[in-house]
């Protein structure tokens, strides 16, 4: 029975399926792009912004030690002292962190789009719960790939270091005559480039990864034909879904309705409210049919179509009303109408046949 029931999953997510789980929270995403974007981030803003981040620290390090030597240090000023070097290193602080948070932000909006919500939290409530936590310890899956990451991650952090820092070795031979200025100088750049090289390398291991979360995120949402088609019997069910269907049924009605009116004998009015195009061919029809009718700003396109293509319009108020109501498109005339449109096409017959005798003579 469970065989019976079970369908293969072999069809991509369909666009309401992907809206539903985005909805969720539930996206593909890597965590290591946001992890790379940050050290990059970091080090430009160290790079560009380092000097001032140095000079704003000397200036509260010798404001410190100015206090502290022109002060008596007892219990309670130095609580205050204390509270007061720390508000003043967070605001130090606090741009740089800033940056790095938006670096963060920006990181995943370019993954998959600004999105929040609040319902993974609320999903995954249960798993704040030690003794659940305690049953998923094992090395399953994805935690061995999380592993391999790491040791990858860490691999490179060393090879990079220590190439980096074998060159850095033997080039800090030329500073053997140079002022304290061009070693920190030297240093500085040295320590600059192994970040760069770094944070380069966890880009590409963080593209490589964006790659591999999307497509096992692509395999996890698969959906089976039968589920496909369920969602499409609960779209149709859509009140809004039918009244779009309807608004299309129509619209290409009336463009086929339209279509006809050229191939109309007669086309019938009120004057003003309706217009019904009819058609006869004796070779082919029984009876005489309605091709296109309409009401109003329907009804003088009708009239303008036919206008456009010579197309005989007659006047006759209860025949066009009789017509409208009772007779739908593509019908044939109805036998107690059917003499009296008779008539308009014995007369619409009769003034072709004099007006090709005129041209004749």
């Amino acid at each position: 029975m469970a065989e019976q029931n079970f369908q293969e999953k072999t069809e991509p997510a369909t666009p309401k399926r992907r809206e539903e789980l985005r909805k969720q929270g539930r996206v593909a995403k890597s965590v290591e792009i946001t992890s790379a974007a940050a050290l990059l981030g970091g080090t430009l803003i160290i790079y560009m912004l380092g000097g001032q981040f140095v000079n704003q620290m000397s200036a509260l390090l010798k404001e410190f030690l100015s206090l502290s030597t022109g002060t008596e240090l007892n219990q309670d000023n130095i609580v205050a002292l204390a509270g007061g070097l720390t508000y003043r290193f967070l605001v130090i602080l606090a741009p740089y962190l800033l940056i790095i948070m938006l670096v963060g932000i920006l990181s995943n909006v370019a993954q998959f789009g600004f999105l929040f919500t609040l319902k993974p939290l609320t999903q995954n409530v249960s798993a704040l719960n030690p003794l659940k936590g305690m049953k998923k310890l094992g090395f399953s899956q994805q935690a061995m790939i999380e592993l391999l990451k790491s040791v990858l991650k860490v691999s490179m952090v060393g090879l990079i270091g220590y190439l980096a820092v074998s060159d850095l070795v033997e080039r800090s031979v030329q500073l053997i005559d140079s002022s304290p200025r061009e070693i920190f100088s030297f240093m500085g750049a040295g320590a600059f480039g192994v970040s760069m090289k770094i944070a380069s390398a966890f880009l590409v291991l963080a593209a490589v990864d964006l790659y591999v979360q999307r497509k096992k995120f692509q395999h996890e949402t698969m959906m089976s034909k039968q589920e496909i088609k369920e969602e499409q019997k609960q779209d149709e069910g859509n009140p809004a879904t039918k009244n779009r269907i309807r608004r299309e049924m129509i619209k290409r009605h009336k463009m086929r309705m339209m279509q006809n009116v050229p191939k109309a004998d007669v086309v019938v009015t009120n004057p003003t409210h309706y217009a019904i195009a009819i058609k006869y061919d004796q070779a082919v029809m029984s009876a005489p049919k309605v091709v296109a009718k309409g009401r109003d700003l329907i009804a003088q396109k009708i009239k303008e179509i036919a206008a456009e293509h010579n197309i005989p319009i007659v006047e006759d108020k209860p025949l066009a009303q009789l017509l409208y109501k009772t007779v739908e498109i593509d019908e044939q005339i109805p036998s107690d109408l059917f003499k009296a449109v008779a008539q308009i096409l014995a007369y619409i017959y009769q003034m072709k046949k004099m007006k090709r005798g005129y041209g004749a003579s």
